[in-house]
């Protein structure tokens, strides 16, 4: 299983490695391609997942709400530790709360449970991207409208998928096409632009970066567990949440973090060596999450 696991993140880190080496080479200004990334590749990504997926709303409105608590809980234990450590919160808190449900938790649902899995994860996906777009901007951004956080692109195009999927709507296949290979830019720009932003992060953060690697899963993990008792979660779910709760920071961190000026280097590094500990981390996770439910 280590070696399946080493199987996913490898290339994850190969394009930040071949980011960070253009990035030393050339140093390109990333600022026009993160924004394009948000406002275009990220939000066709998302809909070409929720647009192709079927849904019960009782169930996945459990599985959604379990998913925002194992979110919010360890950012409300973040906050207090931020201001204990000395470190602004909109820096420390937005990491530990937001995860990699995207291009680390898809995959290793899959690759633990097998297609099955998948509504699930994509539940979790959603739950997590719906609440990084609308708190995690206002945690950065505090003159941020949450009413008007519709017009987001990202909340958009959720919408747009949610009500295709709900409607058992045909969109038209080459349309269809044009939006996957759109949304199939979005990952790997953001490893990439991760990459780049490498090349200014100081070491003088190393301490901060490995103490933020190993809270985010632990407290994660931790108030996993506590959703699973509380909402009776029992199988494949509470297994899931629980490999969900140890997953490291998303890419989404930096780059929000770049645009909104909240020290982005700092981010950066946090994102980065927390991914690199999931190497270590999600192995462990996912021995814990077989006393609910088997993986193989």
């Amino acid at each position: 299983m280590f070696l399946r696991i080493v199987e996913i993140l490898l290339p994850i880190f190969a394009i930040v490695a071949v980011g960070f080496v253009y990035g030393r080479k050339h140093r390109p200004e990333m600022a026009v391609a993160n924004r394009i990334n948000l406002d275009v590749f990220l939000p066709a990504l998302v809909f070409a997942t929720l647009a192709g997926k079927s849904y019960a709303l009782k169930e996945d409105g459990l599985l959604a709400l379990a998913a925002l608590l194992a979110l919010l809980l360890p950012g409300l234990l973040a906050w207090p530790v931020a201001r204990f450590i000395g470190v602004s919160p909109r820096t420390f808190v937005p990491p530990m709360m937001f995860n990699n449900s995207g291009n680390i938790g898809l995959p290793v649902a899959f690759l633990a449970w097998g297609e099955g899995a998948m509504p699930v994860a994509v539940v979790f996906f959603l739950a997590a991207n719906l609440l990084h777009f609308s708190l995690g901007i206002r945690m950065l951004d505090p003159q941020a409208k949450l009413l008007g956080l519709w017009r987001i692109p990202v909340l958009a195009a959720a919408l747009a998928g949610l009500a295709v999927g709900l409607l058992k709507l045909s969109v038209w296949p080459p349309v269809m096409m044009a939006i996957k290979l759109l949304g199939d830019i979005s990952i790997p720009l953001l490893l990439f632009a991760l990459g780049v932003r490498m090349t200014n992060i100081s070491l003088s953060d190393w301490k901060l970066s490995f103490f933020a690697a190993a809270f985010r899963p632990l407290a994660g993990m931790i108030c996993a567990w506590c959703v699973i008792v509380l909402l009776g979660l029992t199988g494949r779910d509470a297994a899931m949440l629980l490999v969900f709760g140890g997953l490291p920071p998303a890419v989404l961190n930096f780059m929000f973090a770049e645009r909104y000026h909240q020290e982005p280097a700092r981010v950066a590094s946090m994102v980065l060596l927390g991914n690199l500990v999931a190497l270590v981390v999600l192995p462990v996770a996912l021995v814990l999450s077989a006393a609910y439910f088997p993986f193989g």
